[in-house]
């Protein structure tokens, strides 16, 4: 069984990665059952372990935290929707790259929920849309955004940190990093592609299609 987990409010960043740490001990130690945190932060960003400094590029901009997560920089804020998945990928198969690819799938059928066609891209990290509401690129291409960003860690198979799907954020906030070190591509959320979600629309859809891609009975 998974328990969900809602905060109101913005949640401090240091205060998510301990609570997110003291949980992952307690699951451990079969004091705690596994769990998914939906949340917001404040405005921040977070370097991963393959973060390039460069792509810090306006670094008083917000507060910078170090993030022991895969991946590189990423923004956190208001109006964007965290899912921090606390779930035992051992008992799960002790398949990383197949943990990795249920939560992007996990995040596909959620944004299908509102006839958001979210897809994936070889070498490059989280969910992105084709914006064929925008002019073609040089080279006759459709302009792609990233609507969603993928970063985890494991300690001994349970996973911490999860996916942040953007609903209503300040897309102007993410001018501060190269999202992901990508710089050819652009950011969307939900409402900027014209649809008008709630944050409790995006929960209820999160909740159903978790059941439906990991097999597990929430609660």
């Amino acid at each position: 069984m998974v328990e969900w987990l809602t905060s109101r409010g913005l949640v401090p960043y240091e205060t998510a990665v301990a609570e997110m740490e003291a949980r992952v001990a307690r699951i451990v130690s079969g004091e705690a059952t596994e769990a998914i945190w939906l949340l917001e932060h404040p405005p921040l960003y977070t370097a991963g372990t393959s973060a390039n400094s460069d792509d810090l590029t306006d670094p008083g901009r917000f507060p910078v935290y170090d993030s022991k997560r895969g991946g590189q920089y990423t923004y956190h804020g208001p109006g964007q929707r965290v899912a921090y998945a606390m779930l035992n990928v051992g008992e799960r198969g002790r398949d990383v790259r197949k943990f990795v690819n249920q939560l992007e799938e996990w995040v596909i059928a959620t944004l299908a929920e509102f006839n958001v066609k979210g897809e994936r891209r070889e070498g490059r990290v989280g969910v992105w849309v084709v914006r064929h509401d925008k002019p073609l690129n040089a080279d006759g291409t459709a302009q792609e955004d990233k609507i969603a960003a993928i970063g985890v860690r494991l300690r001994k198979w349970i996973s911490f940190h999860g996916i942040s799907i953007n609903v209503e954020p300040d897309l102007s906030h993410f001018d501060g990093i190269v999202p992901c070190g990508i710089r050819e591509h652009g950011v969307t959320s939900l409402v900027d592609l014209g649809l008008p979600v709630t944050m409790m629309d995006l929960d209820v859809a999160l909740k159903r299609c978790f059941h439906r891609i990991f097999e597990s009975e929430p609660v």
